[in-house]
C-alpha cells in the first residue's frame, strides 16, 4: 500500500477516490456513472485517469476477470489528514486554531457539529 506521504492526489483523482470510498469495489463504468451525476466526464478520460491512480498506487486493481475491479489503496482517514496538514501549512502558517476560526467563520454549523467540536476542544484541554 502507497503512503500518503509520496501521494499528491489531483482535484479529480480524489473525486473518483471519495467514490470508491463509498462504493468500496467499482469497475470503471461504475466510477464514470457516478462522476456524470455532478460533472461532464468522458469514459476513457476516466479510464485513463484510473489506469494513472493504478500507477500510483492511490488504487488497486483486480483484473482476474474481463471487467476490471478497482478499490482505494489509500485510506480516507490517512488522505484526509495528509491533505489538511498540508493546507494547514501552507494557507494558514501552520495554525490549526486559523483554519478553525476560518472554517466556522464563513459556514453555520449544526448543533450536533458543534457539540462534537466543543467535545473535541474538552478533550485536547484535559491533554
Amino acid at each position: 500500500m502507497a503512503t500518503t506521504k509520496t501521494i499528491k492526489p489531483t482535484e479529480s483523482e480524489l473525486e473518483i477516490l471519495q467514490i470508491l470510498w463509498k462504493k468500496g469495489n467499482a469497475s470503471v463504468r461504475e466510477v464514470h456513472e457516478e462522476l456524470l451525476q455532478t460533472k461532464e466526464a468522458g469514459y476513457t478520460t476516466t479510464l485513463k485517469l484510473m489506469q494513472i491512480m493504478h500507477e500510483k498506487g492511490l488504487v488497486k486493481r483486480d483484473d482476474s476477470i474481463k471487467t476490471h475491479i478497482y478499490q482505494a489503496a489509500v485510506s480516507k482517514e490517512k488522505t484526509q489528514k495528509h491533505l489538511l496538514n498540508k493546507m494547514i501549512d501552507s494557507l494558514f502558517g501552520g495554525s490549526s486554531g486559523e483554519l478553525v476560526m476560518q472554517a466556522l467563520g464563513n459556514h453555520k454549523a449544526s448543533a450536533e457539529e458543534l457539540e462534537e467540536i466543543q467535545k473535541i476542544l474538552d478533550n485536547l484541554k484535559k491533554q
